[in-house]
């Protein structure tokens, strides 16, 4: 009969022998010029590793710690061995799930590539299809990586600033910014329309659901003078875009002059759990995994990411637009996260709206609401009336 602290010890160790003989085949291969060690996911895979190796270690000392007597009731320790068997199996079978389905959903690959995550979004239409001119600029981040984005100008002779639009998650903006620019256009705003880095056109394979697409945001805003727009500076975010807005304001030290957030989350660890609820999957231990597991992926801290505590940093006009039957964020949810921010604000819900862009759900609401939050932003900021939310 094994024991199971050996078993345990030996898991352990192969685990830890696997370890090392990858990290030395990388090194032979990558001096070798066959693979390129930096463009692996290499970190992910040792972390995973190594975790699962001192899980081993760890479980194997408590047992020792605590021996149990075989002749003296073979039956009982029979049972529990298999009960502690079964447990650490399902421990490491949940953890290995949460951690794949973390990497797939947070990585993107070159369409026809193989490997986890979902093909790299790419553009299938552009301005042209709607009668907008517009030219492409890369935005540099360093040395090699960059934003892509399209600069509409305002339809007329001047322009009144600039709106810089930012997609939702693994979305691209052909996907979802060409309508709205559209809109703005004709209302006589400059509008830059912005890939985060591992979508569309832009550098990358990632995406951090808003943490790390904070840093794209105060790129995207700090080329604005390159690209000689004019202010004043409007930034806008669908869904997570206006995760990675908040965050910026609250923690890049980014400075709009007005804000307009849709479908914003108020904390994504709710948001992991209500979609994981709306397919019948249960959230828990399963969201905290994936926050987690995420978290450790890609270096960040995913259950301090809650729009609702960065929206107390804005400190310019801000306009907040939900859909009624949204069903990832309640209504109650952005109530909340509308409640923290301190600077003069607006509301507007649509009551046929889901969590999809209310442009294409209600056209006149969306162009009437963005016009008067327009027009606000014009006049002087002493006579602002906030608008009267519909619901």
């Amino acid at each position: 009969m094994s024991n199971p602290y050996h078993s345990l010890m030996k898991v352990g160790w192969i685990t830890l022998g696997l370890l090392t003989s990858l990290v030395l085949l990388v090194i032979v291969l990558h001096g070798l010029q066959i693979v390129n060690a930096w463009q692996l996911p290499l970190k992910p895979v040792v972390v995973f590793l190594l975790c699962g190796s001192f899980t081993c270690f760890l479980t194997a000392k408590m047992m020792k710690q605590t021996p149990v007597s075989m002749s003296a009731s073979p039956r009982p320790y029979r049972w529990r061995r298999r009960l502690l068997y079964f447990s650490i199996f399902l421990l490491i079978s949940i953890n290995v799930s949460t951690y794949l389905a973390a990497y797939a959903l947070t990585h993107v690959r070159e369409p026809g590539q193989w490997g986890l995550g979902l093909p790299k979004p790419t553009h299938i239409r552009t301005p042209e299809e709607r009668g907008l001119s517009y030219t492409t600029h890369r935005l540099p981040i360093d040395s090699s990586d960059w934003l892509e984005a399209w600069h509409i100008p305002a339809a007329g002779a001047s322009s009144k600033g600039t709106v810089v639009l930012f997609p939702g998650n693994r979305s691209t903006k052909d996907r979802q910014l060409i309508g709205p620019a559209q809109s703005i256009s004709q209302l006589g705003y400059d509008s830059l329309l912005v890939d985060y880095q591992g979508m569309g056109g832009s550098s990358g394979y990632t995406t951090t659901v808003g943490m790390r697409e904070a840093e794209d945001v105060v790129v995207a805003v700090d080329a604005l003078p390159s690209l000689k727009l004019p202010p004043p500076v409007i930034v806008y975010g669908v869904s997570m875009g206006s995760a990675a807005i908040l965050k910026a304001i609250s923690t890049q030290n980014l400075q709009p002059d007005a804000v307009i957030i849709e479908l914003p989350f108020a904390r994504f660890i709710d948001a992991v759990r209500s979609r994981l609820r709306h397919h019948q999957i249960p959230p828990f231990p399963l969201a905290e995994l994936l926050v987690f597991w995420g978290g450790v992926q890609h270096g960040v801290n995913g259950f301090s990411h809650n729009p609702v505590e960065f929206a107390r940093a804005i400190q310019c006009p801000t306009l907040v637009m939900q859909g009624q039957q949204d069903p990832w964020t309640t209504v109650a949810e952005v109530k909340t996260l509308f409640q923290e921010i301190t600077a003069p604000k607006q509301l507007v819900i649509a009551p046929d709206g889901g969590h999809h862009q209310l442009i294409g759900i209600d056209r006149d609401l969306w162009e009437t609401s963005l016009s008067h939050f327009l027009q606000l932003i014009d006049a002087d900021r002493t006579s602002w009336t906030p608008l009267s939310s519909h619901a």
